[in-house]
């Protein structure tokens, strides 16, 4: 694979680190919307709607390896992009909080699995005089996504009602775009 490739090829792999920063912290813009809207006590709002894609980046992290080994990181990546799409609309179409619940755990199997399929993927086809930058670029996107979660919430967060879903959703189209 000549160099260009490999660099393009990394910099859309290393996207899913953008995505987990993203909606890692995308969650902060609409948590006291979700909370208003669903009135269901600090404890259930604080560990099921706020964490339940914390609960699915552990097991993802956990299991990854599993659907990374036996389909491929290839496979594995299309997979997470799959799941990142379901979440994120998912989440914003949400009028539930236990649905909410399950398409934010879906998204946080995601991002979990992204931490093992990404770089393995990155550090498989880069040669090894540039495997560390590369690799890098996973770990910078990550930071890239959060900043970019906190500007997003900033700008959606004056219009209105429904902005949580807004935020939540947003990362479909960046999704999309990437793509």
């Amino acid at each position: 694979m000549n160099h260009r490739k490999i660099l393009f090829w990394s910099i859309t792999v290393a996207f899913a680190g953008f995505l987990f920063g993203f909606d890692t912290v995308v969650i902060s813009g609409a948590d006291l919307s979700l909370q208003a809207l669903w009135q269901k006590g600090e404890f259930f709002h604080g560990f099921i709607v706020m964490a339940s894609a914390l609960w699915g980046t552990v097991i993802g992290a956990i299991f990854g390896g599993i659907p990374t080994d036996k389909l491929g990181r290839k496979k594995t990546l299309i997979w997470i992009g799959i799941f990142y799409l379901v979440s994120a609309v998912g989440s914003a179409l949400a009028d539930d909080p236990w649905v909410f619940a399950f398409f934010r755990f879906l998204g946080g199997l995601g991002i979990g699995a992204s931490t093992i399929a990404a770089p393995a993927y990155i550090s498989e086809i880069a040669p090894a005089q540039n495997r560390g930058k590369l690799v890098a670029l996973y770990q910078f996107n990550i930071v890239f996504g959060i900043l970019l979660a906190f500007l997003s919430n900033f700008l959606l967060s004056g219009i209105g009602e429904n902005a949580w879903r807004w935020m939540l959703g947003i990362k479909h189209f960046r999704l999309s775009f990437i793509r």
